[in-house]
């Protein structure tokens, strides 16, 4: 086991706490979840048990010592309950935090700042495949085969007899009758969102999403939209 979880002891994590959670851990693994990072608070004071957060690839979970370390308190959010991370420098650690969609708020402070920097990288990470998953292409031949056949059978319309001009006016399909709507455009006076706080960034996102849900927005200016502001996020 110690093997199996050395990757997670490159960043000054306590070896102890980290021989602890990885012990517990093996029973609370859902099927096909890969741990990605475990961070653990490192405050100024000694610490015997110390708090954790484990990173996978299907939620956050946060594990607190309890009974003198006999027992441990697990509670874990899936990647679809977050809807935003935060992490803030301080001068003894880093506090690492992150939103969910009850509106609530968990932190965890005194966390080493290089512990804190990797697992917001890995949770953005996270957040972005869960809400722009990858799909698939079509296959290039496949779809030179439907021009091609697309092409024969105009040409199998042109060489026939035209009898009347009703046969060769094209039937009105329903896209034709609809123009693109134009995404909405920020106000002259708005600051551009490279100078926005995270908070801010947030705030922006929530309101395309309203926007998305009202019906005043399509769905491709919203995953636009969303990609732009995550990536100042």
């Amino acid at each position: 086991m110690k093997e199996q979880f050395k990757k997670f002891l490159n960043e000054e994590q306590d070896p102890k706490a980290i021989e602890k959670i990885t012990s517990k851990l093996n029973d609370l693994l859902m099927k096909n979840e890969e741990i990605g990072y475990i961070a653990v608070q490192k405050k100024p004071a000694i610490t015997v048990f110390p708090d954790s957060i484990i990173l996978t690839n299907k939620r956050i979970i946060i594990c607190k010592p309890k009974n003198l370390g006999l027992s441990m308190d697990f509670t874990d959010y899936t990647w679809d309950d977050i809807t935003s991370t935060f992490v803030k420098e301080n001068i003894l650690g880093s506090e690492f935090s992150f939103g969910t969609t009850t509106d609530l708020t968990i932190s965890i402070d005194y966390i080493p700042k290089t512990q804190a920097r990797k697992i917001y990288t890995y949770a953005k990470e996270q957040l972005d495949l869960i809400k722009n998953p990858i799909v698939a292409e079509t296959p290039v031949v496949e779809t030179a085969q439907v021009i091609e056949e697309e092409e024969d059978e105009v040409e199998e319309v042109e060489t026939e007899e035209v009898t009347s001009y009703a046969e060769i006016l094209p039937a009105t399909t329903p896209y034709e009758t609809y123009e693109p709507i134009q995404p909405a455009q920020p106000a002259s006076g708005d600051r551009k969102l490279s100078e926005l706080s995270k908070e801010e960034l947030f705030d922006k996102l929530q309101n395309y999403k309203k926007l998305l849900d009202n019906g005043l927005i399509m769905q491709g200016e919203y995953d636009a939209y969303k990609k732009e502001i995550l990536s100042y996020m």
